[in-house]
């Protein structure tokens, strides 16, 4: 499937009140999971990653500290751990796919999380992260 919990998803990623993030940068996702993500595009406003889970695999914990879009061009059934606790597992999409096969999808920006492929197949996606808003932070 490819579908991240949206209503879990923040997992309280930005501390009450403060509008700050509570993660270290060590979490970010190509650096605490290099293997599932792989920075293709950085630029000044925006960040595309190229997103792999292969059959079986989990990757390690770690955050996404910026707003994006994901979209995921081989879904696959998978398991969303968030702080170590199971809080989805998909079984068939719960978004409408286009024509391709491919979905795309918000997200917020998430907290502490791993996500296990427990499909045959890999999961791929692109997610491209926006690192500034309006108000340019």
């Amino acid at each position: 499937m490819g579908r991240f919990p949206a209503s879990e998803s923040s997992g309280g990623a930005l501390r009450a009140g403060t509008g700050k993030w509570q993660w270290a940068p060590s979490l970010e996702g190509p650096i605490a999971a290099p293997r599932s993500h792989r920075v293709l595009f950085a630029g000044a406003v925006a960040r595309v990653l190229e997103v792999e889970i292969g059959p079986g695999e989990r990757e390690p914990q770690h955050t996404h500290r910026h707003p994006s879009v994901m979209i995921v061009d081989e879904p696959a059934r998978i398991r969303y751990y968030a702080q170590g606790t199971l809080v989805n597992e998909s079984g068939t999409p719960s978004e409408p796919l286009d024509s391709s096969g491919r979905h795309v999808s918000w997200m917020e920006p998430e907290g502490p999380h791993e996500v296990e492929n427990i499909d045959s197949h890999r999961y791929h996606a692109f997610r491209v992260e926006f690192l500034r808003t309006d108000s340019g932070s």
